[in-house]
């Protein structure tokens, strides 16, 4: 399947469907780690119509919470949560827990303390993208 573009060149599917992807990965998810959490509030509703038929929590706030890569497994949607992090935000408040992938949506985080077993676990947050400074993975406890 071709299609003439103005130059009379033919462009052919997989050409077509190469072009899209570099789109993606060149444009669209590097700006979703950059941009604000109205901004990516505002593309969510026109994701379908922006990367295609996607799931959004996989692609926009996934790749929204690759701007801190220990919080984002290659593998997985959403932040992972396999890992203790300590969260500095941007007024100086550093809190500690496990990132809850369930809970932590449409570009906020919340953590899970460590050792919060009980039936009404605590939890910190919610933590706005926008609010964060750092995060950095906690060394594992022995």
């Amino acid at each position: 399947m071709t299609e003439d573009d103005a130059s009379g060149s033919q462009t052919s599917f997989e050409e077509l469907a190469a072009s899209r992807r570099q789109w993606i990965d060149d444009v669209l998810r590097p700006w979703c780690r950059q941009a604000t959490l109205k901004q990516l509030r505002q593309a969510e509703v026109e994701w379908l119509d922006i990367a295609g038929r996607v799931d959004i929590q996989a692609t926009l706030w996934t790749w929204t919470w690759e701007r801190f890569d220990v919080l984002t497994h290659p593998d997985m949607a959403g932040v992972n949560e396999s890992h203790e992090v300590q969260v500095t935000l941007k007024d100086g408040t550093v809190v500690q827990g496990f990132p809850d992938s369930r809970e932590s949506q449409r570009g906020t985080l919340l953590l899970v303390p460590f050792g919060a077993e009980s039936e009404e676990p605590q939890i910190l947050g919610p933590y706005a993208v926008d609010d964060v400074a750092a995060v950095v993975l906690v060394p594992a406890r022995t």
